[in-house]
């Protein structure tokens, strides 16, 4: 490690003492494994996924020729062998994370392979949604008592398949929310691994499988009022921003988490989308009678807009030292247009507004900071606005021509000077 000879260097030149170099030392050491850990982490996982799709197209190659007792046996075997492995793990090497998670990973994929081929033998009805499930709730165990990231990313892969198997590709879908119930079982590990190294790289992939598992999850909730989804949808973007750079904040780190990128992104294509005159269109010929204004979409809306609402607030109290973004506000704007699209036909217009508002608010922080990333990303939306009003409107080519050099010339003047002051 290099550090260890920058403290050296510093201990021998009296800027610190050999005390204080052993403590930051351990605290380097306790905070992250080596990187050669790592790796044998990765080869180890990898050589269980391996091992067990093996054994499965090797029973698979003879299945056929096998009586029903020989494949019973069989249908056990990698059931009984990772669960020896793991009770090894588990008392004699409960320390070594490469144990702990290739064993877990081997105990998770025999499962579901038990699973399935019990049900093949004896010919057990069932659907799909129903082996998904009890595959999951069998596997939540495991990730608890191995202390598993690896099965936790596979946890919350099963619970988005779940959740999009039983409510996007089932014809008639029954109304199911077991899943939520699921994605709630596995946070209280998701939040142990984040207090306990909030910068390691297990949590930040945590950070984008949990975001992409609630915005799967939330679509299931729309019934019979589809367009009160676009603002729960919102109102959820603006979450993943909030929390994300609260996360930051919180762990000292200048890393753009999942939460962020796509919280930010998404919030952004959809207030985009919403500049079209046929988005709102859609939004009040899908919401239907007052009798049906209170379904699952309307709490969907109402739990969203809350959460958000509490994560601004805290924010604002407890992180006064970082200003409120305009990205982080963007719900409470859509939600007022949104109210007033049932009054005002061309509610389009406010959107555009908004969007060219939030386009110049972005640019005005990046020239504030001198950060080329933020300046340049509000110069691509507002020719990201001026592109759809492109094809949206009747303008003249020539006015729309000069809209693009107007743009084009933007981007280079803002590069230009922003580039001359940092290197002036």
């Amino acid at each position: 490690m290099h550090i260890k000879k920058d403290l050296a260097e510093l201990v021998d030149a009296s800027v610190i003492s050999q005390e204080t170099a052993d403590n930051i030392q351990n605290y380097y050491t306790q905070k992250e494994d080596p990187p050669q850990n790592k790796l044998f982490v990765i080869f180890a996982i990898l050589g269980a996924l391996l091992v067990g799709l093996g054994i499965i197209l090797i029973i698979a190659h003879n299945w056929d020729e096998l009586s029903t007792f020989t494949k019973t046996i069989l249908a056990f075997v990698p059931l009984v062998f990772s669960q020896m492995a793991c009770g090894y793990a588990l008392i004699k090497k409960s320390n070594d994370t490469s144990w702990r998670e290739s064993s877990a990973t081997l105990l998770v994929l025999s499962i579901g392979a038990s699973i399935a081929l019990i049900s093949q033998i004896y010919n057990i009805p069932g659907n799909i949604s129903d082996f998904l499930l009890t595959w999951l709730l069998l596997s939540l165990p495991v990730v608890y008592l191995l202390q598993s990231s690896f099965t936790s990313l596979l946890y919350l892969t099963g619970v988005t398949v779940y959740a999009a198997y039983s409510n996007y590709w089932t014809y008639p879908h029954a109304e199911s929310y077991w899943f939520w119930l699921l994605l709630l079982a596995i946070l209280p590990y998701y939040y142990s691994i984040f207090q306990r190294n909030k910068r390691s790289h297990v949590v930040l992939i945590h950070h984008w499988f949990v975001a992409v598992a609630l915005i799967i999850c939330l679509g299931t909730a729309v019934d019979q009022n589809e367009g009160l989804i676009a603002l729960a949808y919102m109102n959820l973007f603006c979450v993943f921003t909030l929390s994300g750079h609260m996360i930051n904040l919180q762990s000292q780190s200048q890393k753009s988490n999942g939460y962020i990128s796509i919280g930010q992104t998404l919030s952004l294509l959809l207030l985009l989308a919403s500049t079209f005159h046929d988005f709102w269109q859609s939004i009040i010929r899908n919401n239907k009678t007052p009798s049906t204004s209170f379904g699952p979409e309307f709490i969907a809306v109402c739990l969203t807009g809350l959460l958000a609402t509490g994560l601004l607030l805290l924010k604002k109290i407890k992180f006064r030292e970082d200003p409120i973004k305009p990205l982080e506000t963007v719900f409470l704007y859509f939600t007022v247009i949104y109210i007033f699209s049932f009054v005002f036909p061309s509610v389009a217009a406010f959107t555009n507004i908004l969007f060219l508002l939030l386009c110049i608010l972005i640019i005005r922080e990046g020239i504030k900071k001198e950060h080329l990333g933020i300046t340049n990303l509000g110069l691509l939306m507002i020719t990201a606005l001026v592109a759809c009003r492109f094809f949206d409107t009747d303008l003249q080519f020539a006015v729309r021509g000069a809209l693009f050099l107007f743009v084009g010339i933007g981007f280079f003047v803002t590069n230009f000077i922003m580039i001359k002051k940092r290197n002036g």
